[in-house]
Order: C-alpha cells, then structure tokens, then sequence
C-alpha cells in the first residue's frame, strides 16, 4: 500500500461528535467564538428581515438549495436533481454558486449536466442575469440557504440524517451555521442519508414536519457503481470485494464516502483533504503512487473533475464512486412544489 496520508478531518469529527471529556472541554473553549457568530446570524436575519439592506429579485423563477451544518449533506447532488427534473420538464436551468477554490462544484455540474448554465459568481444577481443571457429559463441556487440578500420562489433546506450524531453547537464548537430557528424560512425539506439508517431518517423527517409549512422528503444516495476516470469503463461495488483500496478525496464528509466503500468489502485505506483542495503536483504523484501499491484507488466525482486532465499516463486510472438518488418519501410532493415554481412561467 501507498506511505499513509490518513484521514485529516478526524480532529473535527472528534470535536463536532465525541462526547468524550476531552473533546467537552474543547467545545467550551470555543464556546466564545460560538457565541459571536451565532450573535452575528441572528443580527443578520433582523437586519433583513426589516430591509436595513436590500433583498434583491431575480429574473427567473428560483429555488435555492442549501443547509444548515457545513458541508456534507448532499446539497449538490439535490440541486443536480433538480435541474434534471427541470430540463425533463423541458426547461433550461441555469445553476449558480459561489465559486470554490478550483472550480470543483461548478465543473461537476457542468459534466453532469451539460445543456444547464452553469454560473459560478459571488453576485449571484449578476450570476442570475447571466444565465439569463445565456438563455436559462429556471434558476437553481446551489449552496443559497443562507444568502438573505436575494428572494427566491422556493427554499429548499437540506439536512443529513448523519448530522443527529453531532453537537447541536453552532461554529466553530459544532457543525451549525443556523440553529433550527431558521426552518422559519424553508418551504420545503430534503433529509438526505448516506450512511444513517431509513429509521433514524425517518425519524428526523417526523419531527421536522412538525415544523416545516411545505413538504418533508427523505432521499437515499447509495454507491451504484464506479466508473474508471479516464475509459469510463464500468464496475459493480462488489467487484471491489476482498480488494486493497485507498479511499481519497477533499470533500466535506469523508466518512460517508469512506464508509460506502468499506461496504463493498473492500480492505479500505484513508486520505483525506479539506473540502474543495486544488491538488498540487505532489498530490497527484501521492495518488499515483498509491494507485499502483493498492489494486484500486477509489475518489468521488467531486474529485474525479480536477484530475482527470492531470493525471498520469502510466499510472492505473482511479474508479470514480458514483451515487444514486432515490427518493424513499415525500418525492411526489418535492416535485409538485418545483412545479409550482415554474407554473405560472409556462402560462406567460
């Protein structure tokens, strides 16, 4: 196998979700920091809730799509899910977000979907009136649940089944950008499960249907297959089985993915980067070294995008892990909200 790299995003699964004393006592040394910025989230809702600044319209019917911890929830595969449903419907979406680091999202997305517009611009006005240009006929926000500043036709909060094992603290002591107060905005629900069991998302889906005034789905993202980086070539998870992989990727929950590999039987080595890591040349020879110690080295699509064109020739090609969205309830529900957003735009 590969020199170890290990798995660099254990010292926040340990504090986010250990209820050891030690990681205690770390939470109420942050508990400071915690304190102003959940001060700083409660200012910036009353400050636009009362237009001290400006919310902005957009040009076309919306829905923003985002959560309430960092990373990790399965936003953008949702937001990819609703822009298909939407081109199936026989519009043109066009997907804005921020731009990360090196472009990691807005590339997946644009292999994923390649009739949508994709827009990476902090304005996202500016990103809306672009799409618009480029002939978008239905916006889908990717990462907006917090963005106060512009109105939107739907807002879809995205929660993880997997975030019930973390500190209900906010940042940076846990995991919180909002506490539950902010389900005030959401109009609808999307609980997303990697990992965590149909039981503990369904319990999750009945308590915050208590709470929400719109529709509360549960969908699962299960590994379906991988597909080789460069051939395309593809193979079943369990031909992984009894196999010698090396897990990597920079993404915002590692354990999910790490987990869905071990699933498959594999013997599973860890390296992990932080979310949205622009891999230097040092890191692509690391990844072939490994690739040729171990018989597969497995990475997510997130990170399959930035290496694809770096990679090199005579090393084995990684297996790309591929998701499936299913939809295990309220999808039917899900849908007639999205269609009530383009509605009255199909009757112009």
């Amino acid at each position: 196998m590969a020199r170890r790299r290990g798995d660099t995003h254990r010292l926040i699964r340990w504090l986010w979700t250990s209820r050891r004393i030690d990681a205690r006592l770390a939470r109420l040394a942050l508990l400071p920091l915690a304190g102003l910025w959940s001060t700083w989230m409660r200012v910036r809702r009353v400050v636009y809730a009362r237009q001290w600044l400006p919310v902005h319209d957009l040009p076309l019917p919306s829905v923003a799509v985002g959560n309430l911890t960092v990373g990790g929830s399965g936003k953008t595969p949702i937001a990819m899910w609703i822009a298909r449903y939407y081109t199936g419907r026989g519009l043109v979406p066009g997907i804005l977000l921020r731009p990360y680091g090196g472009g990691d999202e807005a590339r997946v997305h644009a292999r994923a979907l390649p009739g949508a517009h994709v827009v990476a611009d902090p304005d996202r006005v500016a990103g809306a009136e672009r799409a618009l240009a480029r002939g978008a006929q239905v916006l889908v926000l990717d990462d907006a649940y917090q963005r106060l500043d512009i109105r939107r036709d739907l807002n879809v909060l995205v929660m993880s089944a997997e975030t019930t094992r973390a500190v209900g603290w906010p940042l940076p002591a846990g995991p919180w950008r909002e506490g539950w107060q902010a389900l005030d905005r959401a109009d609808a629900v999307v609980i997303t499960r990697k990992r965590a069991s149909r039981e503990a998302a369904e319990a999750l889906a009945a308590d915050l249907q208590r709470r929400v005034r719109g529709p509360v789905a549960i969908a699962h993202l299960g590994l379906t297959r991988f597909e080789g980086l460069l051939t395309g070539r593809s193979l079943p998870p369990e031909a992984l089985a009894g196999r010698r992989v090396v897990a990597a990727s920079a993404i915002g929950d590692p354990e999910a993915f790490v987990a869905q590999t071990k699933a498959t039987g594999a013997a599973v080595q860890v390296a992990t980067w932080k979310d949205h890591h622009e891999y230097r040349q040092e890191d692509v020879s690391w990844l072939a070294h490994a690739a040729r110690r171990a018989d597969h080295l497995v990475i997510t699509e997130k990170d399959a995008v930035k290496l694809r064109d770096c990679w090199p020739a005579d090393a084995p090609e990684p297996l790309v892990a591929l998701l499936d969205l299913t939809w295990e309830s309220g999808g039917e529900a899900f849908a007639v909200a999205l269609d009530a957003v383009v509605l009255p735009a199909e009757r112009l």
